[in-house]
Parts: C-alpha cells; structure tokens; sequence
C-alpha cells in the first residue's frame, strides 16, 4: 500500500476557507457586543448578510454628510469617529458605526477614518433592515446601544 501524503489535491477554490469571507468570522462575532447574545445560527446568519471590508491607516469608512450604504462592525483595529463640533472618539474591535443613517436614511452624521489597519464586516442597507426584521434580538441590540451612545452623550454635555 503506498502513501498519498504530500500527494493529496488541493481543494477546489470553492471549497477553500477564505479569510476574506465573512462566514469564516462567524466565531468572531461571539466577541461583539452587539451580537454576542445571539446563537450561533443568528451570527451565521449575520455572517451570511455581510462581506470583509479592509481598510488601511488613514482611509475612510465613512464621510460626514453623505448618504449611507452600510453598517460596519469592527472585527480588528481602530477607527477614529470625527462628529462635527466634537472631539474624535476612538472606537476598537466589537464597535459599530454607521447605523443611524441606515435607520433613519438621513446622511451620514459622523466621518469614520482607519486608525492603522482595520478589518470590518459590512452589511448593506437592505440587508441590514432585512436583518432586523428577521432578527428581532439584533434590533434590540442596536436599540440598546444607540440608547447608551445619547446617555453618554448627554452626560457629556
């Protein structure tokens, strides 16, 4: 009998694990805030709606003022949150940004700039409202946090 080790084929691409796929990250997910107190099928489900977005140091996720297309969940590094007459806010891994104007479809309120290297998962207007509807835990999570956000800023004033 002769070994195959070292002969075996690699997979087709379409069944390679891709880091850039968002269903890999569904794990990761169980660390965000916002979505650890779904079960597993929810955050695959979120995973399912949403792709990886990269950024590099400096680049913008987000620009003050212009109509919004996605949500963007912070899966690695550091954004810094620039709300006009404020000072910028730092925001990490587990943080969401630009929920308002996918809730309210107004523009965007803030600018979102990549402080160094960061990794998001980003979900579409549509999808997100779909998954709102569908998932009644996730629109509790986001209630919830813009809840926080107005105390925190309130306190602040």
């Amino acid at each position: 009998m002769t070994s195959r080790a070292g002969k075996e084929k690699p997979l087709p691409p379409a069944f390679q694990v891709r880091h850039d796929d968002a269903r890999t990250w569904t794990e990761a997910l169980s660390s965000v805030p916002l979505l650890a107190a779904l079960s597993q099928r929810q955050r695959r489900k979120v995973a399912e709606a949403a792709r990886i977005r990269r950024f590099t140091n400096g680049t913008p996720l987000i620009l003050s003022r212009q109509a919004a297309s996605e949500l963007f969940v912070i899966l690695e590094g550091q954004v810094s949150v620039a709300v006009p007459g404020r000072a910028p806010l730092a925001m990490g891994a587990g943080s969401f940004v630009g929920e308002l104007a996918l809730l309210d479809g107004g523009s965007r309120s803030a600018s979102v700039v990549a402080e160094g290297p960061v990794v998001t998962l980003a979900i579409t207007g549509r999808r997100f409202r779909k998954l709102m509807k569908t998932e009644p835990t996730i629109a509790i999570g986001i209630a919830e946090e813009l809840a926080r956000r107005l105390r925190a800023v309130h306190a602040a004033s």
